[in-house]
C-alpha cells in the first residue's frame, strides 16, 4: 500500500540525531492516523551514520534507507529523496532536528486545506551566530530581488509539496540545484507557514560560508540572467567613463597638467578595461561550465544500497 506522507531526511555525520528524529517523527505522524515512510539519504556519511541508517531501516519498515556511493551534496540527497517516496505528500526536512518534526502538522492541516506547496518561513533563528544571521539574511533577499521567481523570504528546504508537485520535480534533472527556487517555479497553489527554528541538537552545521555561497551562484545562476546583464552594464560603463575621459585629458595636457603626463593614464586605462573584460568572462565561464555539466549527462547520484528502482515514483 502506498503511503499517504512521505518524509525525506538527507544525511551527513548525524549519527546523534538520528535515532531522536525518529523518535520525534514517530510520535509526530502516529497522530495523524494514517500511514507514513521516512527515507534516510546517506549522502557518503563517514560517522558512522551509514550503520545507524541501516539499523533503523530493519527496526522499522516505514524507515527507506537510501546509501550513496559518496558523498553528492545536500541539494542532490534531497532529489533521490523525491525520485523514491511514494506518499500522497511529501516533507523535506532537516536530520539535525532544526526543523521541529512538530511543524509538520501545520504544513498537513495548510495541504488539506488545498495548499499545493506549503513552505517553512523561519520567523526565529536560534543557535546562530550574528555573521550567519546576517548572511542569510542578504542571500534570500539578494535571491529574491534578481532571479526570475520569487522566491519566498527567509524559507528553507523545509516544506510539503504535493504529489503532482514533486511528479514535475523529479522531471527536472539539472545538475546544479536550487529546490527551494524549482518549488516556486513550478507554481501550483502556494503558502508560508512561520516556525521557530531551534539550535542544532548535536555536531556542527553541514553548511558553512564556502558551501552557501556556492549555493547562492547555483540559484543564480539556475534563476537569474543578472550576471551577463551585469557584465553587459560594466562594458557600457567602462566605455562611457573612456569616452568622458578623452576630452579631459586632451585638455589637462594642453594646459600642461604634469599628472596626465607619462604612462599612469595609459596603465590606469588598461587596468580598468583589462579588469571588466577578466570579470565579464568569468562570468562567462561560469554559465559555460554548467552547460557543460548538463552536455555530460551523467546520473545525479549514484545508490550502493537502496529500494529497488521500481520503487521510483
Amino acid at each position: 500500500m502506498q503511503p499517504t506522507y512521505s518524509i525525506i531526511a538527507p544525511v551527513y555525520n548525524e549519527r546523534e540525531s538520528l535515532p531522536v528524529l525518529l523518535d520525534r517523527l514517530q510520535g509526530v505522524m502516529d497522530t495523524t492516523g494514517e500511514s507514513w515512510e521516512l527515507i534516510l539519504v546517506d549522502d557518503g556519511s563517514t560517522d558512522g551514520s551509514t550503520e545507524i541508517i541501516r539499523a533503523l531501516g530493519e527496526q522499522d519498515e516505514r524507515v527507506r534507507p537510501v546509501i550513496f556511493a559518496r558523498n553528492f551534496g545536500h541539494q542532490i540527497a534531497v532529489t533521490a529523496g523525491l525520485d523514491y517516496s511514494r506518499g500522497q505528500a511529501v516533507v523535506i526536512i532537516d536530520a539535525d532536528l532544526q526543523d521541529p518534526p512538530e511543524v509538520i502538522l501545520e504544513l498537513i492541516a495548510k495541504w488539506k486545506e488545498g495548499f499545493e506547496v506549503v513552505y517553512a518561513v523561519r520567523g526565529e533563528r536560534e543557535g546562530e551566530t550574528w555573521f550567519k544571521k546576517t548572511t542569510a539574511s542578504l542571500f534570500y533577499r539578494l535571491i529574491y530581488r534578481i532571479t526570475d521567481v520569487k522566491i519566498p523570504l527567509d524559507t528553507g528546504d523545509f516544506r510539503l509539496m504535493d504529489r503532482k508537485v514533486v511528479n514535475v520535480m523529479n522531471q527536472m534533472r539539472e545538475r546544479h540545484r536550487f529546490l527551494r527556487g524549482m518549488s516556486s517555479w513550478v507554481g501550483f497553489r502556494q503558502v508560508g507557514v512561520t516556525y521557530r527554528r531551534a539550535a542544532r541538537f548535536a555536531g556542527v552545521t553541514k553548511y558553512p560560508f564556502s558551501k552557501m555561497l556556492r549555493l547562492a551562484l547555483n540559484a543564480i545562476t539556475s534563476f537569474s540572467y543578472f550576471p551577463l546583464q551585469l557584465a553587459t552594464y560594466m562594458g557600457f560603463f567602462a566605455a562611457g567613463l573612456s569616452i568622458l575621459t578623452i576630452p579631459v585629458i586632451v585638455v589637462m595636457r594642453l594646459i600642461g597638467q604634469q599628472a596626465f603626463f607619462g604612462q599612469a593614464t595609459t596603465l590606469v586605462a588598461v587596468l580598468l578595461l583589462g579588469g571588466v573584460q577578466l570579470i565579464s568572462l568569468g562570468i562567462l565561464g561560469e554559465y559555460l561550465g554548467r552547460v557543460y555539466d548538463e552536455v555530460k549527462g551523467r546520473p545525479l547520484y549514484i545508490v550502493s544500497q537502496g529500494p529497488s528502482d521500481e520503487d521510483k515514483q
